[in-house]
């Protein structure tokens, strides 16, 4: 995983990772969460790439807007569900980092409007009116 500036956001996820058309294209993470993922982890900071999510979004309670749409800079996407960890986060993050992921593993999103996304991108909630 690497940051990146900006990311041609497609059907089938980010373009150039290994992301698949549907529910699961992209995945995103609450940075707010950060913060309790160290604590849990007993260490002052967590890097937001060693967390294996497409999208870090500040700002916005992720897990009140399941089935919401996001729009970021020109693409939308759909918030499907929760995203569990996986066995790679003791990997990433040591011991305990699958645990300390629990309840705070992300979201899994499909791809409703492709378009570039650049780092620090406005995000905001889609009104169903707006669709």
């Amino acid at each position: 995983m690497r940051l990146a500036e900006a990311a041609d956001l497609g059907l089938d996820g980010l373009v150039g990772d290994h992301g698949r058309a549907g529910k699961r294209a992209v995945t995103l993470f609450q940075h707010e969460h950060l913060a309790a993922v160290a604590a849990y982890l007993g260490v002052e900071t967590v890097a937001p790439e060693a967390l294996r999510r497409n999208i870090h979004i500040a700002g916005l309670n992720l897990s009140a807007l399941r089935g919401a749409r996001l729009s970021i800079d020109g693409a939308e996407i759909e918030l499907t569900g929760p995203c569990a960890p996986c066995s790679r986060m003791t990997e990433a993050l040591g011991r305990g980092g699958y645990n300390a992921l629990r309840g705070h593993g992300g979201w899994c999103a499909r791809v409703v409007r492709p378009g570039m996304i650049r780092l620090d991108a406005k995000v905001a909630r889609v009104s169903p009116t707006e669709r």
